[in-house]
């Protein structure tokens, strides 16, 4: 078995001879003898033949070696990204003592027969405290507020919850709290007298939020016994991480409200408000932020010898993106010295401390002695003092797709914490991304050289929007609407997940990728434009299939087999002709389904080919068969719920 030869560069001798006669006009008009008997012809065979023969030899350079040119000329393979989500740290029992759990603190996975656990560390400092209710305001969302803390404190008080007869929607009451609730796990145990008479207890009209700094943001509701205030009971309530203090009422504190909804249709509303007659509030628990990585404590790398372009190696790669605190420092004749992390060295001058750290290889390189054209020598970057120690205060490995975990999957605290008694992720991890392949970076380093580091066309800015994230799988850049109007980038995120099992909600663009590509894209846009990242409208599409078997083969496997070849087919990511995704502007055919299927082994004839057009949304089909189902420009396939019946 032979290796497969990578093409770099796919024009042969005749491709070469051809490109050279045609420059031939326009350079050298005079010359008019093209004929084979021609020296100048013959000296374009022999060039074209040394240049094939060059080609050749390129073509057998070895990934390694190739990744090694991409990094002469400043492209350096993507490092893995961590996936991230939110632990919930569950007190024992309320404690009138804050407890606070420390950042990087470890949870992992429950470990199986076949796999390693799976650690995640906290990103902050977590505190939870029991909180201090000082107020309770009533409105009717005219910006109008009537304190009712009187009410609630006295023996017999009671309070109406919506405060129009009846309630509106839009009516709210707000808690007040002395500290803020940022990150708790709140409970309020609610004693009502008169129920939310009207509402379906399952679904009620009523949200919570809490005040943010410039906006209300919803709180998350993790249990409701009360069936929106409908009967005596508690509400579990996730504050989300930023809570702020707001003047309402001449009473300046953190506030918590709930909040009478316009009813969707079909929804009952409230005929009568709710009326509190007692009110008690605790912390059950609090919610942090957490990376899929593991960390490493300061590192001792060796000894400095004094030269320049030095490369030292962490022990475990890959490294993630450092955060505050892990920076590479050296201590030696010239002292304690940290030194400042920078993308590359040109423009780092002999007396800079800089360092290249590249994420991938774990390894960090000290600056080089760079020989320019006139003979000079020109140091970019410090060098360290011969005998200095080099080392690393800590820095932070993992990341990955296997980092994707399920929720309610991490559960093992890897350290005691004083009154925490579990822990859980009660929302997916997700935006984990392995490491950049060397066949992608073949791609994307030949772009880069091409348009350089501005976005200009719309080939430039899809390229761009690849290099900002690894997570970016796929972009479409789309001319503006009209002129004053931003260029469109329409973005599909990787995802590593079954095809069969995509949904629409793993293609939305989470906060940290759209942060990561409108960063990336600001500095290099063009003057006066601008460009709104967003991503592709997700068509739905469901193929309903006839076939026959060929003789003695088991109908179950070709099922199978056939339905995994439309869901890998029909997809954003893997689908299409070339395997790298649905195209954009390529309509789907009943025949071109029929083709793909008398492709799959077992398959003797395919009878029937349906389309139908879907709503992922909402999980329906759409409207009658089709022949063929077109595509718009801002749009790609998602397929849905296949049907395939063997015979």
């Amino acid at each position: 078995m032979t290796l497969p030869v990578p093409d770099l560069d796919d024009r042969r001798f005749q491709d070469i001879v051809d490109d050279a006669k045609r420059l031939v006009p326009k350079y050298c008009p005079e010359w008019t003898n093209h004929n084979l008997s021609d020296p100048g012809v013959a000296l374009i065979e022999l060039f074209a033949w040394m240049t094939d023969m060059f080609l050749y030899r390129l073509n057998q350079v070895p990934d390694r070696l190739y990744v090694k040119f991409l990094d002469l000329v400043g492209v350096e393979l993507f490092p893995p990204q961590a996936a991230a989500t939110d632990l919930t740290f569950w007190l024992s029992a309320p404690e009138a003592q804050p407890v606070t759990v420390p950042a990087g603190t470890e949870v992992a996975t429950a470990p199986t027969s076949d796999s390693a656990p799976l650690v995640f560390a906290t990103t902050a400092d977590l505190h939870i405290a029991q909180p201090e209710l000082v107020d309770l305001l009533v409105s009717t969302g005219t910006d109008r507020y009537e304190s009712a803390w009187e009410e609630l404190r006295y023996p017999s008080g009671r309070v109406r919850c919506f405060t129009s007869d009846p309630p509106r929607p839009g009516d709210n009451f707000l808690l007040g709290f002395a500290d803020g609730l940022a990150g708790n796990v709140i409970r309020l145990a609610l004693e009502t007298s008169v129920f939310g008479l009207g509402i379906d207890p399952d679904e009620p009209p009523l949200v919570w939020e809490v005040w943010a700094g410039e906006a209300w943001i919803p709180v998350t509701v993790h249990e409701d016994l009360t069936g929106g205030l409908n009967r005596t009971g508690s509400v579990t309530l996730l504050i989300p991480p930023w809570h702020e203090p707001i003047t309402l009422a001449q009473r300046r504190a953190f506030w918590l409200r709930g909040r009478y909804t316009e009813p969707l249709e079909g929804q009952p509303f409230y005929g009568e408000s709710p009326e509190l007659q007692t009110l008690a509030v605790a912390s059950l628990g609090g919610t942090v932020g957490a990376l899929h990585c593991e960390l490493v404590d300061g590192e001792a790398l060796g000894r400095s010898e004094g030269r320049p372009g030095e490369v030292y190696t962490c022990r475990r790669q890959p490294v993630l993106a450092r955060g505050a605190g892990e920076t590479v420092t050296t201590d030696g004749p010239a002292g304690h010295i940290v030194w400042q992390e920078v993308a590359d060295f040109s423009c780092s001058g002999p007396e800079d401390h800089h360092v290249v750290w590249d994420g991938a290889t774990g390894s960090i390189r000290f600056g080089p002695a760079v020989r320019y054209a006139d003979g000079s020598v020109r140091q970019h970057g410090a060098v360290p003092a011969a005998g200095a120690e080099v080392s690393v205060t800590g820095y932070r490995t993992g990341g990955g797709s296997a980092g994707n975990v399920g929720a309610g999957t991490l559960t093992v605290l890897r350290t005691t914490i004083p009154y925490i008694d579990r822990v859980t992720n009660l929302i997916r991890a997700s935006g984990g991304v392995d490491g950049e392949s060397v066949d992608n970076a073949k791609i994307r380093g030949p772009l880069a050289l091409r348009s350089g580091d501005r976005a200009v066309t719309a080939a430039d800015v899809e390229r761009l929007a690849l290099d900002a994230d690894p997570a970016v799988a796929r972009a479409r850049c789309l001319a503006p609407l009209a002129i004053g109007d931003a260029v469109r980038l329409l973005v599909v995120p990787q995802v590593e997940k079954r095809a069969s099992a995509l949904e629409l909600d793993d293609f939305a663009l989470d906060d940290r990728l759209y942060r990561a590509i409108s960063d990336h894209l600001e500095p290099r846009r063009m003057l006066g434009s601008t460009i709104a990242v967003g991503t592709p409208y997700y068509q739905g599409i469901t193929a309903a299939v006839l076939l026959t078997a060929a003789a003695g083969r088991p109908v179950d496997l070709i099922r199978e087999r056939a339905l995994e070849a439309l869901y890998r087919w029909i997809n954003p990511i893997t689908g299409g002709p070339s395997g790298t995704g649905w195209p954009f502007d390529a309509d789907l055919a009943a025949g071109a389904v029929g083709e793909l299927l008398l492709g799959v082994d077992g398959v003797a004839r395919v009878e029937e080919v349906l389309l139908f057009e879907a709503d992922v949304r909402n999980k329906r089909r759409i409207g009658r068969a089709k022949d063929m189902v077109r595509l718009s420009p801002e749009a790609l396939f998602l397929s849905f719920a296949h049907r395939v019946v063997v015979r």
